[in-house]
């Protein structure tokens, strides 16, 4: 019974082997399999909002995601802050200026 059972034991064995190597005869290998795309990529065109934000998935690899992904989503995200930041501080001071020229009209008229 030792002997049937250690025999069965090596042809499993072999066959999970064989199955796994590729033993189909011809030697074929696996096509490699293209590159995942972010699915829902930023819009060019205009401003990013929140809702291009939460409706961004990034594709999944073997080790979480493609940093060359993230690091674009990133930099993306980096420049519209930036462009932002610029706006807002321009309109700042635009409004700032407006404040100080109505200061000075209503200091004239007294």
């Amino acid at each position: 019974m030792f002997w049937f059972l250690l025999i069965a034991m090596v042809v499993v064995v072999a066959a999970v082997t064989l199955a796994v190597i590729g033993g189909d005869g011809e030697g074929t290998v696996l096509p490699d399999v293209p590159p995942e795309l972010p699915t829902d990529p930023l819009p060019t065109a205009r401003p990013v909002a929140r809702a291009d934000i939460e409706a961004l998935r990034l594709p999944m690899v073997v080790r979480g995601y493609r940093m060359a992904d993230v690091d674009d989503v990133l930099s993306r995200l980096g420049a519209e802050l930036a462009e932002r930041d610029a706006r807002i501080a321009e309109l700042e001071a635009a409004l700032a200026g407006a404040r100080a020229a109505a200061v000075a009209d209503e200091d004239r008229r007294r």
